[in-house]
């Protein structure tokens, strides 16, 4: 059984080390590149950085690293004994390991960038196929995008009205969006997976997620003094948030029937 264990262990850390390296090259380099201390930015020496070890000036590694690492590593463990319909493991974990990169980089640099975008619609159009076929795949990924690419145009009109009002008030406007062109190729690629019409459903999970975390990240700022300013004028990246649905969706589907009544 120990043994038996040892598998998906091994496999999963080498899908969190392949997450991690992704999320700190790409958005620096858009390449396969040396990776580089994000402090000091000293290269690491590949041993370095795959024994997770400081950089040469005593420079740990983030937290990030290290969450990144046990959570695909605990998923991989699951998914072993309980691997999702239709894609099974080694499909799931190569979803799993893209999931993670992309959610790591959209927090950090509120970024989906464009060779992320095309693998994944490789990724998810090879998931769809094997889920649900030609056509719901075709369909999902036409939907996820004209979806998508309506909302990220109301984003658009309401962060005009942001920078407007912050001008009133004497601040400097700033460039940000509630949504990015990579959330809609984003929520193409999540549609390639889901298929249609479950999309609809996995675009609407992802913003009531984003609703509720905004709101509870809101009330703390006005509760906390030094936040209560700008408390209503924070934006945040939805990327992860309908990377977190379409998780649960293809990994946790009992969770999501117990939850959404009949």
């Amino acid at each position: 059984m120990v043994i038996f264990l040892l598998v998906p262990l091994l496999l999963g850390w080498l899908a969190g080390l392949a997450a991690n390296y992704l999320a700190d090259v790409l958005p620096i380099t858009r390449s396969f590149s040396q990776p580089v201390c994000p402090q000091c930015n000293a290269p690491f020496s590949s041993k370095t950085y795959l024994l997770l070890r400081p950089c040469e000036n005593g420079h740990a590694r983030k937290t990030r690293v290290w969450i990144t690492q046990i959570i695909i590593t605990a998923i991989s463990i699951y998914i072993w004994f309980q691997p999702p319909q239709n894609i099974g493991y080694w499909l799931g974990l190569l979803v799993v390991a893209y999931f993670g990169m992309v959610f790591v980089i959209d927090m950090e640099h509120r970024l989906i960038l464009h060779p992320t975008s095309v693998f994944g619609s490789v990724l998810g159009l090879g998931v769809g196929l094997v889920s649900h076929g030609l056509l719901p795949t075709l369909l999902g990924g036409l939907g996820g995008f004209v979806i998508m690419l309506i909302f990220y145009y109301i984003g658009v009109f309401f962060s005009r009205l942001r920078a407007r009002r912050l001008r009133a008030q004497g601040h400097d406007a700033d460039d940000e969006e509630a949504l990015g062109a990579g959330d809609v190729i984003l929520a193409a690629v999540l549609g390639l997976m889901l298929g249609w019409p479950l999309i609809w459903f996995g675009l609407l999970l992802g913003i009531l997620l984003g609703g509720i975390f905004g709101a509870i990240l809101v009330l703390f700022m006005l509760v906390v003094k030094k936040y209560k300013e700008n408390a209503l004028m924070v934006f945040m990246p939805y990327g992860p948030f309908f990377i977190s649905s379409a998780f649960l969706i293809i990994f946790l589907p009992s969770l999501i029937a117990a939850i959404v009544p009949k």
